[in-house]
């Protein structure tokens, strides 16, 4: 991915930015194609590697394993309502 500064000067761009720190936002061209903005703030990646099997990755592992005990689920159905209804 390619870091772009947005200059103070760009009022949309940042009150976008600025909903984006409270909550994921969905941006749609005027095409239809569907963007996602969201704050990488607590975003945390892992080196997978080259090896095709991700569950060797005893850090990856944890980390999905922590988020499905803790977190609550959506279900697909009411996701891609929400996408719609967007």
């Amino acid at each position: 991915m390619k870091p772009i500064t947005v200059p103070a000067r760009a009022k949309t761009l940042n009150d976008l930015l600025k909903k984006a720190r409270r909550k994921e936002v969905i941006l749609e061209g005027a095409d239809g194609h569907r963007f996602v903005l969201l704050s990488l703030e607590s975003w945390e990646g892992f080196e997978v590697g080259e090896d095709d099997d991700i569950t060797k990755n005893k850090r990856l592992m944890e980390n999905l394993l922590n988020r499905r005990r803790g977190g609550k689920s959506i279900a697909l159905k009411k996701v891609k309502a929400r996408l719609v209804s967007s």
